[in-house]
């Protein structure tokens, strides 16, 4: 178990990383070199002139302005200038909100910080006990400030039991406060925002077949009859994926093209050469600049193919279309409806923004989603399962007892003083951090083989898994696996009843390991995502070898973007370890507020300089993180249960569960209060400002606008013939169809009357 020494050693590593981070930005930003590393989103946005334009050939590369490294840490108050609503309007409002939840760990925390030490410490401090009612356990000076140095059945429980309350009161006080300040945030981002195409825009996935009609009229012939008043026009989508990856392959071949014939250029003399093989690792070697050139032909021949193939090919086409309507009324009255009788076809939702949508998974035959998430589901939980072997690996090493018991030859070398505390104090943080690293891209490979079809669900589906697997593996498992690895011979010999027992005691003990781990990925990782140093050196090897022209230049920027899926339940780990000890190992908490203070500093510095959002979704995600919240409070309620019912206070059981019913009750009251406001469009704002852009736009274009907006990137500049029928219809109420082998003579004969045609004709649609 880490003692006072241990955690001092660590934090003065990570302190020490943490500052070097920090300087080496400090100065890497104000060179003239480096300016479109560390200020890319003023770029992009037609803002900032690169300082390389002007001045002597020196000042081009380096910063020769002394007085500009004496204010050389001005980012920081510059950082927290802006206000919120220049923010949003500047960079949008996912990352507004996601900057709000850092805010929201203050606004919590804070508080909980001052009670806890004002009430708390002092209650364990002062109890008395020697901590020595326990054989085999290995204790330090830190969990005397903790509820283990409060012997068994002791009156001072209650003191915990209280703040529990306190603590719970006030974080639902805070979430609600937050809940209702966001969903206004959202209506009124909704209200204000500029017209975009997927305000007017619908997506329909499982189009039924139909014998006698494409996709694209069959879509057409549907929506014409059932929003007869605000059908606009229809995009229906295209299986273009292969296509995509020879566009892809393509422009990598290029991208290599340039550099070797860029290397030729400085040294003419030297012959560019490569090898054929696997990675260019092996196989024939070849000049370089001949290969690439034929790949190109080759490829642009292909792409040819491909495209004329997509174009022409009905089978290109999926049973999926981008409906757009001519007013927002219409769309969010088609996208909250049901369309058919049948529940399981015409299905349709709000499309994402054409930035948002994920091309990939459109081409999924709607059939197989189910299969796809079903298997999926089974995947996630080998792959939790599993991966509980590496975390006990890293818990092995977060004691020195458990490093003598499972690798007793290395006693000598452990128990040199310096080793024992970068051991203890330092190294489990950080090998689990190694762990992790590769977790965020299986998931997310995991999400896409669900068939979600755009970036947002992507993320907030990855995030829902990174949740999940930090609960069960992160938390549960470093407590689970640590008792076991410290207690291996009392886990071995002890009756099974006393097993909660053991672990309930060390349960508060693990607070150094996760204070270890807060450091290494709340203070240094953060300081190490403002450095940005992968993004600087790929952006000078592209700038020395790819850059040719401004619009190269622009390409090789690397802005980068909130990692929602990453980044947000890597949050909720620093949410659920202060509520489970804000009332069991108060000391945790001064790490949490510097993490969520730190960050709430960097990433407020990469929103406004840095980074580019792929997508705007207006916060829908913000559901997800107050739900969250909610199970971490939820947890700690039950792991509080737990622990005093081993410390002979299990009277206190009935008013905690009285707690966690509360809680419950308040997300569903959230839920039912606040969460439409994030899945729907209110047909009342839509209204006002469909009548607004009539009055101050009569005569704008809309269908010119839509017509294009959902069509696959790839397919930009093809022309797609419009079949003349279709556009005839526009002006008919009443739709023609070719069935014609479903008609009956009989049926619309002379004597059938005209009201009888028309039920006749309409029934011919479905």
């Amino acid at each position: 178990m880490a003692s006072v020494q241990d955690i001092s050693v660590s934090a003065v590593i990570n302190l020490i990383s943490a500052l070097v981070f920090l300087l080496a930005f400090a100065i890497a930003r104000l060179q003239p070199i480096n300016d479109r590393v560390y200020f890319p989103k003023w770029y992009l946005k037609g803002i900032r002139a690169s300082p390389r334009s002007s001045g002597s050939f020196v000042n081009k590369f380096v910063n020769l302005d002394l007085r500009t490294y004496i204010r050389f840490l001005n980012w920081m108050p510059a950082a927290l200038k802006m206000p919120e609503q220049e923010l949003i309007g500047h960079a949008g409002l996912d990352s507004a909100v996601y900057i709000r939840i850092y805010l929201l760990g203050l606004k919590i925390f804070v508080p909980i910080t001052l009670l806890s030490f004002a009430v708390l410490v002092p209650v364990n401090w002062t109890s008395g006990e020697t901590l020595d009612h326990i054989e085999d356990l290995t204790f330090s000076n830190i969990d005397k400030l903790s509820i283990s140095n409060i012997p068994s059945g002791s009156k001072r429980f209650w003191a915990h039991v209280v703040m529990a309350y306190v603590y719970t009161f006030w974080t639902l006080y805070i979430l609600y406060k937050e809940y209702k300040k966001i969903s206004t945030m959202r209506l009124d981002f909704l209200a204000s925002e500029k017209r975009r195409p997927d305000q007017f825009t619908v997506l329909v996935r499982n189009v039924p077949p139909d014998p006698d009609e494409s996709v694209s009229k069959h879509v057409e012939h549907f929506f014409r009859v059932n929003h007869s008043d605000h059908y606009l026009t229809q995009q229906v989508v295209y299986n273009a994926n292969k296509l995509a990856k020879l566009v892809e392959k393509k422009k990598s071949n290029h991208n290599w093209l340039t550099y070797y014939q860029t290397k030729y250029e400085r040294d003419p003399e030297k012959k560019q050469k490569i090898k054929t093989g696997f990675w260019g690792l092996c196989g024939k070697s070849v000049d370089a600049i001949d290969y690439y050139t034929t790949e190109i032909e080759k490829l642009t021949k292909e792409e040819a193919e491909e495209r004329e193939k997509v174009k022409s090919d009905p089978n290109a086409i999926v049973s999926a279309a981008f409906v757009s309507f001519n007013s927002r009324w219409g769309a969010a009255v088609c996208a909250q409806t049901q369309q058919s009788r049948n529940s399981t076809i015409w299905l349709t939702e709000w499309a994402p923004e054409p930035r948002d949508v994920y091309w990939d998974n459109l081409s999924i035959p709607y059939i197989q989603l189910s299969v796809r998430r079903l298997l999926m589901a089974v995947a996630l939980f080998f792959l939790t399962f599993f991966f509980m072997i590496p975390i006990g690996f890293v818990q092995a090493f977060a004691s020195i007892d458990g490093i003598r018991k499972v690798l007793p030859f290395l006693k000598p070398l452990i128990d040199m003083d310096f080793v024992k505390s970068f051991v203890q104090g330092f190294l489990p943080g950080i090998v689990l951090k190694i762990f992790l690293i590769l977790l965020p891209m299986i998931l997310m490979i995991m999400s896409k083989i669900e068939g979600f079809t755009s970036l947002s669900s992507l993320d907030r589906r990855s995030a829902a898994k990174y949740h999940l697997f930090v609960i069960v593996n992160v938390f549960f498992g470093s407590i689970i696996t640590g008792a076991a690895f410290e207690q291996l011979d009392r886990f071995l010999h002890q009756s099974p009843t006393e097993i909660p027992k053991t672990i309930g005691v060390t349960l508060p003990m693990k607070a150094t390991f996760f204070i270890t781990f807060i450091m290494v990925d709340g203070w240094a990782g953060i300081a190490a995502e403002i450095l940005r140093l992968v993004p600087l050196i790929m952006f000078h090897i592209k700038n020395t070898f790819l850059v040719k022209t401004e619009h190269d230049r622009e390409e090789a920027m690397d802005p980068g973007s909130l990692n929602f899926s990453v980044s947000e339940p890597r949050l909720q780990l620093y949410f659920l370890l202060g509520l489970v000890y804000s009332v069991v190992t108060p000391i945790l908490l001064p790490f949490i507020i510097i993490f969520f203070a730190f960050s709430f500093m960097v990433f407020r510095h990469q929103i406004i300089n840095v980074y580019d959002q792929k997508y705007e979704s207006g916060a829908s995600f913000w559901p997800d993180v107050n739900r969250r919240i909610l199970i971490g409070l939820v947890i700690s309620h039950l792991l509080l249960i737990g622990l005093l019912s081993t410390k002979d206070a299990s009277q206190s059981t009935p008013l905690l569960i009285v707690l966690t019913v509360l809680t419950i009750w308040f997300h569903k009251f959230c839920k039912g209060r606040f969460e439409s406001v994030f899945v729907k469009f209110p047909l009342q704002d839509a209204v006002v400002k469909d009548t607004v852009e009539r009055t101050t736009e009569p005569n704008f274009n809309l269908k010119e606008y839509l017509q294009d907006a959902y069509l696959h990137p790839v397919l930009k500049g093809v022309d797609f013939e419009v079949l003349k029928e279709l556009d005839d219809e526009e002006k008919n109420s009443l739709v023609a169809t070719k069935r014609t082998s479903r008609r009956s003579s009989k049926t619309v004969s002379n004597g059938t009357s005209e009201d009888q045609k028309m039920v006749s004709e309409i029934q011919l649609v479905f």
